[in-house]
């Protein structure tokens, strides 16, 4: 069993990842607190942080034969590494940090979507202690802020918010 990378049409994520779950599949959606205006009231809701992105954890055939099986009614998609030719599977360490740090909602993680080498330059770490802790990532300085990374290989990157050196350690 491997985590999928989805890509789902039309900002139907969250339906189809209904649908998945029904059908008995593991799945993740990330998801975010967004302020919005509504009748001139400020609210805070809670939306998907990537548009258009689901992770299913199955194997490649079961998730094949369920897509196949909705016909043309399926609204999603392998995401595709263009170098091997197959679908992007993200390795089970890295999905843990990445939905470790996405299901607390915090307002200062960043979701990247383009991750500079200056970035990946960092060094390798683990967090000790507090929320994150076990999460393994690259130390980054974004907006002043010592945070930790985890990149998803071929899809994008997460960083958590500030981190204090002394719950860090380097691995």
């Amino acid at each position: 069993m491997k985590w999928y990378a989805i890509r789902v049409t039309y900002s139907r994520e969250l339906k189809f990842q209904t649908q998945l779950r029904e059908a008995g599949f593991e799945t993740f959606v990330p998801m975010c607190r967004k302020k919005v205006e509504r009748n001139g009231k400020t609210q805070v809701v809670i939306v998907p942080a990537v548009s258009n992105l689901c992770f299913v954890k199955t194997t490649r055939e079961q998730l094949r034969d369920y897509m196949y099986s909705l016909g043309e009614a399926c609204p999603a998609h392998f995401i595709w590494n263009k170098a091997t030719r197959n679908p992007i599977v993200v390795p089970d360490k890295a999905m843990e940090d990445f939905m470790t740090i996405s299901l607390l909602m915090s307002d200062e993680t960043l979701y990247l979507n383009e991750i500079s080498s200056r970035l990946r330059a960092g060094h390798k770490v683990r967090v000790k202690d507090g929320p994150f802790k076990g999460v393994e990532g690259i130390v980054v300085r974004i907006k002043n802020s010592r945070r930790v990374m985890v990149e998803l290989p071929g899809l994008f990157a997460v960083a958590t918010n500030y981190i204090p050196v002394d719950n860090l350690e380097l691995i």
